[in-house]
């Protein structure tokens, strides 16, 4: 394995071995395709039937009920799809497998019926499975023994996936806006396509990483048998294996039964308990199961690793809240967007903007184009072929972007794509990443409950300018034209939040829990985000109950005083969280 690895690091792009720019562009192709694909359900579903680009007309709150159960299925299926690649296949594998699944998804739902529509969903919750926690595994078994490079290369990484987010939202968006939801559905899928391809023509360069997991006499050699022992400290009882299963299956049975009693009026739980609807009861008793799974696994460890397992379920009850509230980004404030949202520039305004837009797809592709030509430099002898079919896929991306930019040139207003408004995120990531970083390494670093406190402070203070924005919508209005200078800023403030606890929260834990339990709690935490993600559709399905009953402003403003709050608490709660850590920062 050690052989291996300095293989890779023999041939280096930009400090890092080549190795690391396969994967960067692999995974900005399945986030071009994911975050192309996503940002598309809430307006395919809920578009007029009768319309230029007709859809299923959904009501808003059966839509986002059914984005819902999808986002929170992706955060749950990876838990199965990394023990798979432990236990069988081998990361890279699992990663080809993912890729191959996900293609055919994208393929079914450009299809535009509704058995293709659920298959194509279900593929994609399958794929990302496999995909989403393994091509991460092989990074960290790439830099094994130079951990002092791992943040760099993760540094690396974490822009390939918001370089895919961003040219997929606004390329699927475009074409499906302009031309049909089928293109954008089917443009994620080409390029997933060739994400695959170029992944596994590259894995010649890997060696044994990322392979098969080794047999159990060769894992003992490998770490040791003082680890092996450890690792059978606290193993899981029966009593804990009842209650994983049962939490399970009633946190499944909710998910699934959420969009089904919305969308078709028939229950999976059909009965009530004290007034209490079957759903409601299952998700109860499912979350009642699963805090006494916590609590008495917890409970049966040393005082230190006690308290340091307390605070990292904390900060994962923090975690909740703020992804309930900040993927509104593709629920609500993408409804926002398209209905309420004044997208029509004419004049000097229109060209402005059309400069700003054609500079912002620009530049990062041409970045990105140089990496491709140093990575082709280092490795055309030994993984051509992949080489090829990468350039093949830029050619393809530059052809849409330069098309796109004609397209909007040559219109003499102009009107800004739903859809372009989620980019904003990805390039506002890119360009305050590097401050925050340098922020966290100075002597000014918050403690880790100050920065989910001030997160949690700047998502509601997002939502803060989207209520003043909507303030003078009246009760029930379907459209308005509020300016779209509060959607941009609210995506700044949002992406601020995001930058105080999104990168950091994965990085606490890995410190707080020790290694023979870092399996479980990394579940946990995936956990945590699903049962946000679920909550998100949940509350951005009320946008039309409030909005008719109060206001829009309402809406926003209830958004934006629980995330506040919630920031407070962390905040308050800053010294005890700082006892529990027992030093660790």
């Amino acid at each position: 394995m050690n052989t291996d690895i300095e293989n890779l690091f023999k041939d280096k792009v930009l400090g890092h071995p080549a190795g690391l720019f396969v994967l960067f562009f692999t995974e900005m192709w399945e986030r071009f395709s994911f975050y192309g694909m996503r940002i598309l359900l809430v307006l395919f579903l809920t578009a007029p039937i009768i319309s230029d680009n007709p859809g299923w007309e959904w009501p808003r709150e059966n839509a986002l009920a059914l984005i819902g159960t999808y986002a929170s299925l992706l955060y749950l299926t990876p838990i199965v799809g990394g023990w798979i690649a432990d236990k069988i296949t081998g990361y890279r594998v699992a990663v080809v497998i993912g890729c191959l699944i996900m293609t055919l998804g994208h393929a079914a739902m450009a299809l535009e019926t509704t058995a293709t529509f659920y298959l194509g969903l279900a593929l994609l919750i399958i794929g990302t499975g496999f995909f989403k926690p393994n091509i991460t595994s092989i990074i960290s078994e790439m830099y094994h023994g130079k951990e002092s490079k791992k943040d760099g290369a993760y540094t690396i990484f974490y822009m390939g996936v918001n370089a895919g987010a961003f040219f997929g939202m606004m390329l699927c968006g475009y074409l499906a806006e302009n031309y049909g939801w089928s293109w954008g559905f089917g443009l994620a899928g080409i390029f997933m396509l060739l994400g695959m391809l170029q992944f596994w023509l590259a894995r010649d360069l890997f060696g044994d990483i990322g392979g098969k997991p080794l047999k159990l006499e060769e894992v003992k050699v490998e770490i040791g048998e003082d680890q092996d022992v450890e690792t059978k400290l606290n193993p899981f009882s029966l009593f804990d294996k009842i209650l994983i299963v049962l939490s399970s299956i009633g946190g499944l049975l909710y998910l699934f039964n959420d969009p089904l009693e919305k969308i078709q009026g028939t229950s999976l739980a059909p009965f009530s308990l004290g007034g209490l609807s079957g759903t409601n009861v299952v998700i109860l008793c499912s979350l009642v199961l699963f805090l006494i799974l916590l609590v008495t696994r917890i409970a049966r460890y040393l005082p230190v690793v006690r308290d340091r397992i307390i605070a990292v379920s904390i900060f994962g009850f923090f975690t909740v809240f703020f992804f309930a509230f900040f993927e509104q980004s593709l629920g609500s404030m993408t409804i926002f967007a398209r209905d309420y949202t004044n997208r029509e520039l004419v004049g000097q305004s229109a060209m402005i903007f059309k400069i700003i837009d054609a500079l912002l797809t620009t530049v990062p592709l041409v970045i990105i184009s140089w990496v491709l030509v140093l990575l082709a430099k280092k490795t055309y002898k030994r993984i051509g072929l992949s080489n090829i079919i990468l350039a093949i896929a830029f050619v393809g991306l530059w052809i849409l972007v330069i098309f796109r930019l004609m397209d909007k040139f040559s219109q003499e207003g102009n009107q800004v794509d739903a859809t372009w408004f989620g980019i904003l995120n990805s390039f506002f990531i890119i360009t305050l990443a590097p401050f925050f970083s340098r922020w966290w390494e100075s002597k000014y670093n918050p403690s880790a409950a100050m920065k989910y406190g001030i997160g949690l402070i700047l998502l509601g203070l997002g939502f803060a300018v989207l209520s003043f924005g909507a303030s003078g919508i009246p009760s029930g209005a379907q459209t308005a034209s509020v300016s779209m200078i509060f959607l941009i800023l609210a995506y700044l403030l949002h992406t601020m939040g995001e930058l105080c606890i999104s990168p950091v929260g994965l990085s606490y834990l890995s410190k707080l829990v020790p290694a023979r339990m870092i399996g479980f709690m990394f579940g946990v935490w995936y956990l945590a985000i699903a049962i946000g993600q679920k909550a998100a559709g949940t509350m951005g399905g009320m946008i039309d109950k409030i909005s008719e009953q109060y206001s829009m402003g309402t809406f926003f403003l209830i958004f934006t005083l629980v995330p506040v709050g919630v920031g407070f608490i962390s905040i308050v709660l800053n010294p005890l969280l700082k006892k529990l850590m027992h030093g660790v920062r």
